[in-house]
């Protein structure tokens, strides 16, 4: 039950607390209201007293906000004219400079300082065209804006007339200036002066820029050994381009190519005269007809060189120097154009001249040169390409490929006119009276030999080709290099074949038909055996159509020529009954046939081949002697064999007219009275001329 009454004291001291609490609370609340109902007051006081500051400084703030923003206005165009002012003095700085350094650069000898300071001037030159540009487009808005501004000051009186006439008068000095002092100072002024200064220094330059000697570089034997060479230093270059590159920002490009091209056609082909090429102001075909074919083989091989040499070096550093001083204008084409127009012009004179070679007279000595011609601009072919890459070079390869489809043309057609005229001299010339080898044999040969070596096969086997497919097409079946030469040349060879053949039916006399043609056929063989024309025909071919002939000819000239003396020792049908006097009548028509023959090989019958002679000699002493010793041997009993002309006299003798040597036996008539005026013979003293 105590425990109960201590709870409920304590809830009743809780609530007693609590509720003084509450009280407390209360008043302070009612104390606050009273100061926030104060406080309201106050603010509405405070309102209405800004409320009337406010309607008090409101014109205040108007004018405030007017003149900021005529402050804006005012400076956005005297800001312009101040940097435009800034210009104008920079500009005038600039000119002094330009003096300084003119007057600096006259009075240097030393090159390298002297380009230098060149350097220096060109940035002075640019600096002070950027700055009249800078005038020249700002100058008219500014001064737009300006007078707008003096307009709008003069109208509104917006600030007193001090001011506004101080900025009409800045207005009309400036306006004045810009009209006035621009265009002078663009195109009459100091930069005028500075921009032809730089235009001599231009050509001065590129004037000292020379080709290494040239006549040096002609005496090089390899091609490899003709490089190109800087024309300019380092130093030089710069200074150069720097200038190109002023004078193109300055609308002096036209004037820039025209010196550069001048200067460089002239230096280029100044450096190629030091080669002395007279030969090329021959160039039309009709003149190049009529040179004797000494000067013109010259001309060519000095042509073929000549043409190497301008492109692989003077051409090569020509472009070079373009690409160096003009590379930087216009992305590069510029230095194109430039130096195709150097290039066109030198090379010009070299096609001309090859062109009238290869238009001019199809004569068969010209072949090798036309495939010389040919080679040397197969072999140049790329580099040349790659030299005139491009739209700009065009034209010029245009022009190479023609001269080179030109000298296709000429080269073929020199040699099928080659066989033609073979072909047509069968009625035309007479063969050679002795029975030796015609020139014109002796000509195809060594033509066929020298056409059909390593050095021009390949290129006479490509020109073939080559005319073929331009025919043909160049998707038809073709023919292989190696098997369009062999063709060619053997039906030359047949042609020549023929010609020979013609040739023989113009001997009347029996046995020279058979001498020529020996003599022509085994020189075809002995000449194109074991040679490069040789294996291109075929070795065996070659045996079967001209050494075959040779000894079927050398046959029928020992049958013919001595097969009738051998056939008047034959003794077989008389051998039984023959007398004295039918021996002695066989012995002087064999000696008088013997002289009669020998006559004809020294005079008429010749046989120029050494070897060949040979051959012939042992084989008409192998044909004649073995029968005339056989008929003196029978006849023995008849006659004395001494008083005739011995077997060893007889085959001396041989040796004698097929060596050439004019040997003859002396006839002589016996004194015996019973012989019956027979005629004793023999060889007298060994170094003496006998005849029968």
């Amino acid at each position: 039950m105590a425990l109960a009454v201590a709870e409920e004291d304590s809830t009743l001291m809780k609530l007693e607390s609590a509720c003084a609490d509450l009280k407390k609370i209360l008043k302070a609340s009612a104390k606050m209201e009273d100061k926030l109902g104060k406080i309201d007051k106050n603010f509405d006081t405070i309102e209405e007293t800004i409320s009337a500051a406010s309607r008090s400084i409101a014109p205040l703030h108007s004018l405030a906000m007017s003149t900021k923003a005529l402050e804006t206005r005012i400076n956005r165009a005297v800001s312009p004219a101040l940097a435009l002012v800034d210009s104008f003095k920079l500009a005038e700085s600039l000119q002094h400079r330009l003096l300084q350094l003119s007057s600096r650069a006259s009075s240097l000898r030393d090159s390298q300082k002297r380009l230098k300071l060149l350097l220096k001037y060109v940035d002075c030159v640019d600096q002070l065209n950027a700055t009249l540009n800078t005038i020249n487009q700002d100058g008219e808005p500014v001064i737009h804006k300006l007078q707008e501004v003096v307009e709008f000051l003069s109208r509104t009186k917006a600030t007193d007339q001090f001011r506004t006439h101080r900025l009409r008068e800045t207005l009309v000095t400036l306006k004045a200036l810009y009209e006035t002092e621009v265009d002078a100072m663009r195109f009459e002024g100091l930069l005028d002066q500075a921009l032809l200064n730089l235009q001599d220094e231009f050509e001065g330059i590129l004037l000292q820029a020379r080709h290494q000697n040239i006549n040096e570089l002609s005496e090089d034997k390899e091609a490899d050994q003709m490089v190109p060479s800087d024309l300019a230093s380092e130093l030089d270059v710069q200074v150069l381009s720097r200038i190109s590159e002023t004078l193109a920002a300055n609308d002096c490009l036209d004037i820039c190519i025209d010196i550069f091209v001048k200067v460089r056609y002239r230096r280029a082909a100044k450096a190629l005269m030091q080669l002395n090429p007279d030969y090329l102001k021959t160039h039309t075909p009709e003149q190049i007809d009529e040179m004797e074919w000494e000067s013109l083989e010259t001309a060519i091989t000095l042509w073929i060189k000549h043409f190497e040499l301008a492109v692989k070096t003077v051409i090569v550093s020509e472009k070079r120097l373009s690409i160096q001083v003009l590379g930087g204008i216009m992305d590069g084409v510029i230095w194109r154009e430039c130096f195709v127009k150097i290039a066109d012009k030198l090379m010009a004179v070299f096609f001309r001249f090859g062109e009238g070679v290869a238009r001019s007279s199809k004569e068969p000595q010209k072949l090798f040169k036309l495939l010389d011609m040919f080679d040397s601009l197969e072999k140049l072919k790329i580099q040349f390409t790659e030299i005139f890459e491009g739209e700009a070079g065009a034209d010029i390869c245009k022009r190479f490929r023609e001269l080179e489809k030109l000298l296709v043309h000429a080269s073929s057609g020199v040699f099928w006119e080659f066989g033609l005229q073979i072909e047509g001299n069968a009625d035309g010339f007479p063969p050679p009276k002795d029975g030796s080898v015609p020139k014109l044999v002796r000509y195809a040969i060594n033509y066929l030999k020298y056409l059909a070596t390593e050095t021009y096969s390949v290129s006479m086997a490509k020109v073939l080709r080559t005319e073929q497919i331009w025919k043909a097409g160049i998707l038809s079946k073709l023919e292989t290099h190696e098997n369009l030469l062999q063709e060619a040349i053997s039906n030359v060879m047949e042609a020549l074949q023929r010609n020979i053949e013609s040739k023989r039916s113009y001997y009347k006399d029996r046995v020279m038909p058979h001498v020529f043609s020996m003599n022509t056929y085994w020189y075809i063989y002995m000449r194109t055996r074991n040679t490069e024309l040789g294996k291109l025909i075929g070795e065996q071919d070659m045996k079967e159509k001209y050494k075959v002939v040779a000894e079927e000819s050398a046959y029928m000239y020992q049958m013919q020529a001595w097969g009738p003396l051998v056939g008047l020792l034959d003794m077989e049908e008389e051998a039984n009954d023959a007398g004295v006097a039918v021996i002695r009548g066989k012995m002087e028509a064999f000696l008088k046939g013997f002289d009669e023959i020998s006559q004809r090989h020294r005079g008429l019958y010749n046989i120029p081949d050494v070897d060949l002679r040979e051959q012939i000699r042992e084989a008409t002493v192998k044909f004649l002697i073995p029968a005339y010793t056989e008929f003196l041997n029978s006849n023995s009993t008849l006659v004395q064999a001494k008083s005739y002309v011995s077997p060893e006299s007889i085959e001396g003798l041989l040796g004698q007219i097929f060596d050439g040597a004019d040997r003859k036996l002396k006839r002589r008539d016996s004194k015996d009275p019973k012989s019956g005026g027979g005629i004793l013979a023999s060889v007298e003293g060994e170094g003496e001329t006998k005849d029968f």
